[in-house]
């Protein structure tokens, strides 16, 4: 970034900026924070603000981007409520670390290794997201304590256990009998919980790997729709556009042609999806 110029982070998703050299500022409606040398940015997409460049000299930015949203063969449902949560926040950024910070150290030895085997890659970036958050991710544990007979609790612990992908191998008969309830009682808590009904959640996660599917390759729509679990096409892109307001076919084609805001001069890696 030349001195004085400015970086308007605007993406879904979450951001990670690291300072690898210079001085720059984050300029927010609560406040401003200097970013120094070797310092780290987290950003969710409802950060409010931009990041200045010093006067005194250019400044060189790595960064990478993410949208949990779309990892739905590794997230479960209570981690996406977490991340929701967190991504609220609003104007202020969501964590700034030192260049002392175990994160931002890990960032550059990423950089100092980075080569073509971008799978690895990928998974390194995820990991150091994880561990932005340090022990406020949820922490589920491996067995179930004794519901008392509880579906409630029990339909909570398979959420915070499976990713939500996994929701589009069952049907709403096998999550009756998984919950041991009635269908009634099942819908009534499905709904008091994920805030939709089961059919509803299973159209959700289908178009979001519909969309991952269209961001990611060069499959046809017709097979991003058999891939996605719609055997008609027709009712694929009448869903997808109910959703999104466009067909599929146009969505594709303004991700591809997206042209992002001018950025820091460096390494921005962009992380959209990772399917498990």
């Amino acid at each position: 970034m030349p001195p004085g110029s400015e970086c308007a982070p605007q993406s879904s998703g979450w951001s990670f900026f690291h300072v690898s050299r210079g001085v720059a500022y984050w300029l927010h409606p609560k406040g401003n924070q200097e970013l120094a040398n070797g310092s780290g940015l987290l950003l969710s997409e409802s950060a409010q603000g931009i990041i200045r460049a010093s006067q005194l000299g250019e400044v060189l930015v790595h960064f990478f981007r993410l949208q949990p949203q779309r990892l739905t063969g590794l997230v479960t449902f209570s981690e996406q409520q977490f991340l929701q949560s967190a991504a609220a926040v609003g104007s202020s950024p969501v964590k700034t670390f030192r260049s002392t910070d175990p994160i931002v150290e890990n960032f550059r030895k990423v950089l100092e290794k980075v080569t073509g085997n971008n799978f690895r890659l990928r998974l390194q970036l995820l990991e150091l997201f994880i561990q932005a958050f340090g022990t406020d991710l949820p922490n589920q544990p491996a067995v179930l304590p004794d519901p008392l007979n509880d579906a409630k609790a029990r339909l909570k612990h398979l959420l915070s256990q499976i990713p939500l992908s996994e929701l589009l191998d069952l049907t709403f008969a096998d999550l009756v009998r998984e919950m041991r309830c009635t269908p009634r009682h099942l819908s009534r808590i499905f709904r008091e919980v994920v805030g939709m009904s089961f059919r509803e959640k299973q159209a959700q996660v289908r178009l979001v790997r519909a969309q991952e599917l269209l961001a990611t390759t060069q499959c046809k729509v017709v097979e991003v729709a058999l891939e996605s679990g719609y055997q008609s096409l027709s009712l694929f892109n009448l869903m997808f556009k109910r959703r999104f307001g466009v067909t599929p076919g146009k969505w594709r084609e303004q991700i591809l042609n997206h042209k992002p805001a001018k950025k820091a001069n460096g390494a921005g890696v962009r992380l959209l999806a990772l399917r498990a």
